[in-house]
């Protein structure tokens, strides 16, 4: 019985998918459950798993858009699985030596076969010699044949070659000023490259279809830049209270909760502080109407095989460090071994980006629609700042708010970043309630 599998929903609102790659080829076998096929949707990147055992036939290729619902395979599940030992003929052939004259017959005629070819080359050889010995040549005297000599137009001397050669100029792109325009050394240290004028080095490309989740991507972040009012604002942190706290408590909160205390707790926690404080950050734009929200969906910017993808920590304001840890964990493996679904991507409020881990000592992140604002964190560098009056070394990261002006105005803006770097600068007090241990549930 041939298995019609047909495209399924990815999630709400999904109407197509292209075929990204086929992980097997038509005719193959597969067994039920396997990943067949990689699919793209505007939101991410699916495996296919198959519904059935059994032979495979493909009814589109690497590149077509499927709508959800439409046959994409077919599976012969009254097929057989292939077996794993050889056939009769296989071993017949295998053994057929052993029936048409030993096993040392057709080494020993090829042995004097090529004897006798090495015997008729030696012969061919020695003729040819004695032709050459035979035949007379014309005396010339040194004086004659160096008042002959001449070059081939445009000739390279080997001194000049070897300057061209480490320049990169071809030794066409040069005129010569030697005898019969022989390019002298003179004239390859006089040479320069042509601007327009390629190297000697690679100048291949390669025309590859953006996938499905890259135009998307694409196609949203122009509209982003064209139909928003984006600014963004910068401040610095002094994360030596951060780096105390962790150098003192990581192991243990480590060896109680599995997880790494990180800098994406602190982060977060402050982010759900600061947006009690100024609502109109956790607030989208709908045509004539601000939305706002009383929960805080937070988007964590994680890299996966495919780009980047933005999973959410849902509620994160009723989560505690630990809370926090586990979920950034958990959601992070998901997107980085593909198992991420796009429920768990999408209704974010507020996005944090961390550049920082790929060097960025500053940016402007962009809004991630139809979210108001995001949060761009940096590479923590040691810097010389002002303490108590007098100069010391910390370390510093520099943060970038980027938010849409058309419903954030610069006082919500600015304080919101400040608000960030307080709650930064003095954990305890702001984020942990002065009371570090419980707050880390140690």
């Amino acid at each position: 019985m041939a298995l019609e599998m047909k495209v399924p929903s990815p999630g709400e609102s999904i109407t197509e998918v292209e075929i990204a790659t086929w992980l097997v080829k038509d005719g193959d076998y597969v067994e039920k459950d396997q990943a067949i096929a990689e699919v793209d949707s505007d939101k991410a990147t699916l495996e296919l798993p198959a519904e059935a055992s059994g032979i495979i036939t493909l009814k589109a290729e690497e590149g077509d858009v499927i709508g959800v619902g439409e046959v994409v395979c077919l599976i012969d599940t009254d097929a057989k699985k292939p077996g794993n030992g050889e056939d009769e003929e296989t071993e017949t052939y295998k053994n057929a030596g052993d029936e048409t004259g030993g096993e040392n017959s057709g080494p020993d005629l090829d042995k004097e076969k090529a004897k006798e070819k090495e015997k008729e080359d030696k012969k061919e050889n020695s003729k040819k010699l004695e032709a050459e010995k035979q035949t007379p040549s014309k005396p010339s005297t040194p004086n004659q044949a160096q008042d002959k000599k001449t070059y081939a137009t445009g000739s390279t001397s080997p001194a000049a070659k070897k300057i061209l050669d480490e320049k990169g100029i071809d030794s066409k792109d040069v005129k010569g000023s030697g005898r019969d325009g022989r390019i002298t050394k003179e004239d390859a240290s006089n040479a320069t490259p042509s601007m327009g004028t390629p190297g000697n080095g690679s100048r291949g490309s390669e025309r590859k279809k953006l996938s499905m989740l890259r135009r998307k991507v694409a196609e949203r972040l122009v509209s982003v830049k064209n139909e928003t009012a984006m600014l963004t604002t910068f401040n610095e942190v002094d994360m030596s209270a951060i780096f105390a706290l962790r150098d003192k408590y990581k192991e243990q909160f480590k060896e109680k909760h599995g997880v790494g205390l990180g800098f994406m707790s602190f982060f977060t926690l402050a982010v759900v502080r600061a947006l009690e404080l100024f609502p109109d950050v956790n607030s989208m734009i709908d045509g004539d109407y601000k939305v706002s929200y009383d929960f805080k969906d937070i988007s964590i910017a994680v890299s996966g095989p495919k780009g980047l993808m933005v999973p959410v920590i849902r509620n994160a304001e009723n989560l505690s460090f630990r809370g926090v840890e586990d979920e950034v964990k958990r959601l992070a493996l998901r997107a980085r071994e593909g198992d991420i679904t796009v429920d768990e991507m999408t209704g974010g409020t507020f996005t944090i980006t961390n550049g920082g881990v790929f060097g960025s000592m500053l940016s402007t992140p962009i809004i991630n629609p139809p979210q108001s604002a995001i949060l761009g964190m940096h590479n923590i560098v040691d810097r010389a700042i002002v303490r108590d009056g007098g100069i010391v070394v910390a370390p510093v990261m520099y943060v970038a708010l980027s938010y849409d002006h058309r419903i954030i105005d610069g006082r919500e803006s600015v304080g919101f970043l400040v608000a960030i770097k307080e709650a930064l600068e003095s954990p305890e007090d702001l984020l942990m309630n002065n009371n570090v241990k419980r707050a880390l549930e140690l």
